[in-house]
C-alpha cells in the first residue's frame, strides 16, 4: 500500500520552517503532495506557480532521498477535499508552539468528522525554525529586513527582487 499524504499552506512566501516539514513528512510517505491554498480575495505577494516552483526547488531533493515522491498541487476549497482530490489518506500539519496545537486540534476534529478516512499527523517544527512564520517574514521584507536566515536562498532572492530591495 502506498501512502499517500498532504500538506496544505499558502506558503507565501516558502520559509525554512516549511522546508523542514516537508523533509520529516517524506521520512513516513510514499507520496507528499504540497497543497498550495488559494483564494480569491487574498492578494500573495507570489502567485501560485512561483510557490510551486519555490516548493520543487527547496525540497524536491530532500524528498527524493527518502524516495518520496513530491508534487505541488493548488486548492481553493476545503482540505479534507483537497486530500480526498489527491488520493491523499493523511494530513500533515506542523506545530511551532502551543497556539497551533489549539488551532490544529480542534480542525484536526472537524476534518475528522468531515473526512473520517483521512487522519492527521501534526509535526513538531524543529527548534532551529520553531520561531518561523511567514507572516513575520513578509512584513520583516515589506520592511526593508533581511529575511535570508528565515527562508530558501531562490525565495529570499526573489523576495528582494519584487521589494526593490536587491543589492
Amino acid at each position: 500500500m502506498t501512502l499517500k499524504a498532504l500538506y496544505t499552506g499558502t506558503f507565501d512566501p516558502l520559509t525554512n520552517g516549511h522546508v523542514d516539514i516537508i523533509a520529516r513528512a517524506a521520512r513516513f510517505c510514499d507520496e507528499l503532495v504540497v497543497a498550495i491554498g488559494v483564494h480569491p480575495g487574498k492578494t500573495p505577494m507570489f502567485s501560485a506557480a512561483e510557490r510551486a516552483e519555490f516548493i520543487r526547488t527547496a525540497a524536491g531533493d530532500l524528498a527524493a532521498a527518502h524516495a518520496c515522491k513530491l508534487s505541488v498541487m493548488t486548492f481553493s476549497g476545503l482540505a479534507v477535499t483537497a486530500a480526498r482530490e489527491a488520493g491523499a489518506t493523511l494530513l500533515v500539519r506542523g506545530l511551532r508552539d502551543g497556539t497551533d496545537l489549539d488551532y490544529e486540534t480542534q480542525m484536526s476534529g472537524m476534518n475528522a468528522i468531515m473526512a473520517p478516512e483521512i487522519e492527521t499527523v501534526f509535526l513538531a517544527a524543529s527548534p532551529e525554525v520553531r520561531h518561523i512564520a511567514a507572516t513575520l517574514v513578509r512584513q520583516i521584507a515589506l520592511l526593508g529586513g533581511d529575511v535570508s536566515a528565515f527562508v530558501p536562498d531562490a525565495v529570499a532572492k526573489a523576495l528582494a527582487v519584487k521589494l526593490n530591495t536587491a543589492p
